[in-house]
């Protein structure tokens, strides 16, 4: 069960491995785009490209969809980035079912794992294998694999990284589950206090706040680089507001007397941005209406970039 490219490495290994993957299951294919065209997911078309039967149900109670997974008579369930299961359905499999998740447990549980530890300035995460429970993310452990976060990765990086790590870990999983000498580590007497939560991120949980210290910045356009993007409003007195999106940055730090958000720029080389500690260095960035480029291209033809100011909050 899956919906994204994060879960085709597995799918494909599995059926590689000999493995009787009787039936995927994904979302609806659902209008994108400007003609607003029927999209299937990257799970979707790859079990398709393997001859495998697909289920895709509006929603996980369907009694017609519990029918057709009941009559498959499936030993093991895998889910890798898909929705949250009715115990109805995690539980049906004989074996149970298995989720893949992007973080070592028990940290950063949630939709967002990859995305709030590089946020965090992690220098470490990983992959999970865990057991379904009616918890989120709470189910015993079965195995954890770990991974170093560079200072120059951000979430594109580490989801290939992890995409690739993970392919092994559900391998392994399903190997020690069907040779029965795998023991499911209960995630009990935990400190909740000590845990870092990976919530769903929003547009607004998106803008940075030039007040901060700088690596804070850093680690902030890290975690949203290149989805969904760190971003921010440009504004100045007379001048139309705009919109950035932060992919690439570095930070320098200094003293200065300049309020936080305020931009100095030669106009031609560089684009620095005040902050508490210093000046974050634009690398790469797309004004809204424009496509993404380095800050060298932008100033070619973006004058008056001096006279903006960046705001720090919506």
């Amino acid at each position: 069960m899956g919906t994204p490219e994060f879960a085709v490495p597995s799918l494909r290994a599995l059926v590689e491995g000999w493995y009787n993957v009787t039936a995927v299951v994904t979302t609806p294919d659902k209008p994108a785009g400007r003609g607003q065209k029927m999209h299937e997911s990257e799970v979707k078309i790859a079990a398709r490209e393997l001859g495998l039967p697909v289920l895709q149900p509006e929603t996980m109670k369907d009694p017609q969809f519990a029918e057709q997974l009941r009559e498959l008579k499936p030993d093991l369930g895998i889910v890798i980035a898909f929705r949250i299961l009715p115990e109805a359905i995690w539980s049906m499999p004989t074996f149970g079912t298995f989720n893949l998740h992007a973080s070592l447990l028990p940290q950063y549980r949630g939709a967002a794992p990859i995305n709030r530890a590089i946020m965090n300035g992690e220098t470490e995460t990983g992959v999970t294998t865990f057991l379904l429970n009616n918890g989120i993310d709470t189910g015993g452990i079965l195995e954890q694999e770990r991974i170093p976060i560079g200072e120059e990765d951000n979430v594109g990086t580490i989801y290939d990284r992890l995409m690739n790590l993970g392919t092994g870990v559900v391998l392994r999983t399903v190997e020690r589950i069907a040779a029965g000498d795998i023991k499911p580590v209960e995630q009990q007497h935990i400190d909740e206090s000590t845990l870092k939560p990976a919530p769903k991120i929003f547009k607004e949980d998106c803008v940075i706040d030039w007040r901060s210290e700088g690596r804070h910045i850093i680690d902030f356009i890290r975690g949203l680089s290149p989805y969904p993007a760190a971003w921010t409003t440009m504004t100045g007195e007379g001048l139309q507001p705009l919109t950035a999106k932060i992919f690439s940055a570095h930070f320098r730090a200094a003293s200065h007397g300049m309020q936080a958000g305020a931009i100095s720029t030669d106009g031609k080389s560089y684009m620095h941005v005040a902050c508490a500690d210093g000046f974050i260095e634009i690398a790469e960035l797309q004004i809204a209406g424009k496509k993404r480029m380095g800050v060298r291209e932008l100033l070619l033809g973006f004058r008056n970039a001096d006279k903006y100011i960046c705001l720090n909050t919506l």
